[in-house]
């Protein structure tokens, strides 16, 4: 899991042209940009734009990929991201998903919270359990943010 700012995006876009591309695209996000899919690379890389209110962190669960990674932007708002080691969830609630590329798994009490805030950014890899979408501080909040899936 890893935690910057959009600013320090040039570190992550070296990694290879999918996460150029990704950062591209965030670097011109703006609040006039459709909420849905954006492809970026076909399905190798497409952004998935989302307008939504924070929801409280016992009614969310954790969720994993195999296929693809994450890159979660903050453009407007903030909120609380959980992570946790694949390794540590061991209750799963809905297994592996291959049309969603996702399995879900039950709250743990040692999952680390990650405040994001507008301008930051989190990369989930397929190792990482995450939870995006929580209150801050036990608030909802409306959120802006793009969610690029590379494929891995």
């Amino acid at each position: 899991m890893i935690l910057d700012t959009l600013l320090e995006s040039s570190t992550y876009a070296a990694l290879s042209p999918r996460f150029e591309r990704a950062f591209t695209f965030l670097r011109a996000m703006t609040e006039g940009v459709a909420p849905g899919r954006h492809d970026l690379w076909g399905d190798d890389a497409f952004a998935l734009v989302q307008h939504y209110t924070t929801k409280p962190w016992a009614e969310r669960v954790f969720e994993a990929h195999r296929r693809y990674l994450d890159i979660q932007y903050v453009f407007r708002g903030r909120e609380f991201m959980y992570w946790a080691p694949l390794p540590q969830l061991t209750t799963v609630t809905q297994p592996f998903d291959e049309a969603k590329d996702a399995a879900l798994f039950a709250l743990i009490p040692s999952a680390v919270t990650v405040p994001v805030s507008a301008g930051q950014f989190t990369i989930f890899y397929p190792a990482d359990g995450h939870i995006p979408g929580c209150h801050w501080d036990g608030q909802p909040g409306e959120v802006i943010k793009v969610v690029v899936k590379i494929r891995v």
